[in-house]
């Protein structure tokens, strides 16, 4: 018989029998999700949790729509990145058709959540 934990691995569990995922079929953290864990692992209450992820992510919108870059250390960076106008196509007509010049959001992991994405790092333990 296979050992279990070899096929869980492929299911979204970690080495060493950590779930990563909760479920293959909703893979996100919701804002809920995140005042959740601050209410349980910092002892805020409900309504100050839900106010800081709010806050925090206000705070993200504000400075990327004023165009600059946010940095966070140890996750990642994002950047506003100017595209230039360019020459598109209607795929289904074949006309073509000018794409005006905009404004994208790129995000680039840190190397050490990389790192710790790939299992090359462990993963940091609880806030405490």
């Amino acid at each position: 018989m296979e050992n279990e934990d070899e096929g869980a691995t492929e299911a979204g569990r970690a080495e060493g029998g950590r779930v990563l995922l909760p479920s293959l079929e909703t893979p996100t953290l919701t804002k809920a999700e995140l005042a959740d864990l601050l209410f349980e692992r910092l002892g805020l209450n409900k309504r100050e949790s839900k106010d800081m992820v709010e806050a925090f992510f206000e705070i993200l919108h504000a400075e990327l729509v004023a165009g600059h870059d946010v940095k966070l250390s140890g996750f990642g960076n994002f950047h506003i990145r100017r595209k230039a106008p360019r020459p598109g196509r209607n795929p289904r007509t074949g006309e073509s058709i000018p794409i005006k010049a905009r404004h994208v959001v790129t995000f680039h992991a840190s190397p050490k959540l990389k790192a710790v994405v790939q299992g090359e790092l462990p993963a940091p333990e609880e806030f405490e």
